[in-house]
């Protein structure tokens, strides 16, 4: 069923989402996510550093040692897909994960965050 997910919300990133993507209200809406990551510097928190997050292996910030077993054995490739079904419900999208937030609901909320993470690459 993941799988199925997966490949629909890709088509639907390639065919163009229902909602505009703005940048600016990715970087006011990843306000919620500044206690645990940061985007401009490789420096983990809480959370891994999110530098080069679009394309990059899940679990594979080597300087970052507190990875659940369950991200590390996940095999995810963070994309647009990827992340839209984890930073809608981090816990219910992978099982085991360790992830504390409990998501971002708003489709328009996780179309402008990961236009925001795209933007840094």
């Amino acid at each position: 069923m993941r799988f199925v997910i997966a490949v629909l919300l890709a088509v639907m990133s390639v065919s163009g989402s229902a909602h505009a993507a703005d940048i600016k209200a990715g970087e006011k809406v990843f306000k919620k996510c500044k206690a645990c990551h940061v985007v401009d510097k490789e420096k983990n928190k809480t959370g891994p550093h999110l530098v080069g997050i679009i394309g990059r292996p899940a679990a594979s910030v080597e300087s970052y040692k507190k990875y659940s077993k369950a991200l590390k054995e996940s095999g995810f490739v963070w994309d647009a897909a990827t992340l839209d079904g984890y930073l809608e419900n981090p816990k219910k999208y992978l099982k085991g994960g360790k992830m504390a937030f409990a998501g971002l609901k708003k489709q328009k909320d996780r179309d402008n965050i990961i236009a925001y993470f795209e933007s840094l690459q």
